[in-house]
Order: structure tokens, then C-alpha cells, then sequence
């Protein structure tokens, strides 16, 4: 993956880390009930998004970052999943009705392709 491709994906993380501490109430509604001290794992997990954007700038940490990017959002697939369970078409939200949590699901596969992608040809 190109170095634009691991900056961008680095935006990315970045942003998402930030993002949880600034809309915690949100993130939180995305931790499935199931979950212990979802206010925790929001602050965690937002603070492993901004080490792994971190990681990503750096080009000799870069192949850590795509991996640690690659765990975190293959982790926050449980959430979409989840997610799954709760759709229904009935629901206000189109992200909570089944097409929405579909396109989620999609979406978040993408992601885990680019982190590694970007994981395995900064190590090669």
C-alpha cells in the first residue's frame, strides 16, 4: 500500500480515537449490552485508535500500526454484528435497520482489508 494509503488510514484512526472522547454517548450505544463498563472500553479503544494512527505516520512502526488498526477494527466488528441481531425495519435510524447494519458490516470488511493491506507491505 502506498504511503498516502497509510496516512490516510492513519486520518482515519486518528480521528476516530478523537472522536470517542468527544461523542462518548454515541460510542457507547455501539457497545453491544452484552459488555462489561462500556464507558471504559470506549476511553480504551479510543485511546488504541489514536496509538495505532500514531504508528501509521511513523514509517518504521507503520507495519505495527496496520496490524494493531487491523485488530482493533476486526474487534469492533462485534458491535456491527451485533447489531445484526437488533435491525429491524421499523427502526428511525437507517444505520440500525437491516440494509444499514449490512452496508455497516461492509464497510468495516473494507477497512480491515486496507489495515492489512497496509500492515503487510510496510513489513515487505
Amino acid at each position: 500500500m502506498s504511503t498516502l494509503g497509510a496516512l490516510v488510514l492513519a486520518v482515519l484512526m486518528a480521528g476516530s480515537g478523537l472522536a470517542h472522547f468527544v461523542l462518548p454517548v454515541y460510542f457507547r450505544t455501539l457497545v453491544p449490552s452484552w459488555l462489561p463498563a462500556p464507558a471504559a472500553l470506549v476511553a480504551a479503544s479510543g485511546l488504541a485508535n489514536l496509538v495505532a494512527g500514531g504508528l501509521l505516520v511513523v514509517p518504521g512502526s507503520r507495519a505495527a500500526g496496520g496490524w494493531l488498526a487491523a485488530v482493533l477494527i476486526g474487534g469492533y466488528l462485534t458491535s456491527h454484528i451485533d447489531a445484526v441481531r437488533q435491525a429491524h425495519p421499523s427502526r428511525a435510524r437507517f444505520l440500525d435497520r437491516p440494509g444499514g447494519v449490512l452496508a455497516r458490516l461492509v464497510v468495516n470488511v473494507a477497512y480491515l482489508a486496507w489495515a492489512v493491506v497496509v500492515a503487510v507491505g510496510a513489513a515487505g
